[in-house]
């Protein structure tokens, strides 16, 4: 499932057109990533939680070279689902 498809859903079931429900997904994604910007968690229950972790700089190696490079330091966004979407994954 992709953006248009969630989109084409939120229209189907709730009677929007198809753009309205479509700006209403970009605007879902455009909070959630504003958020994680400035390093706040977003938490939607029954759900799950978007977190920003820092990752370190590290060594690592060029797979073609094998010579040591430095790799930067980094913020990762993680997904943590709620118990309600794990038991439904899990049967």
């Amino acid at each position: 499932m992709n953006n248009s498809d969630l989109a084409e859903a939120l229209a189907s079931e709730h009677g929007l057109t198809k753009a309205d429900a479509r700006k209403y997904v970009d605007a879902v994604f455009a909070h959630i990533t504003g958020a994680a910007a400035k390093g706040d968690e977003v938490s939607l229950n029954g759900f799950g939680k978007f977190k920003v972790k820092d990752s370190p700089a590290r060594e690592g190696r060029n797979p073609s070279t094998g010579a040591t490079i430095q790799i930067a330091a980094s913020k990762k966004l993680t997904f943590t689902p709620a118990k309600a979407v794990k038991d439904q994954l899990n049967g």
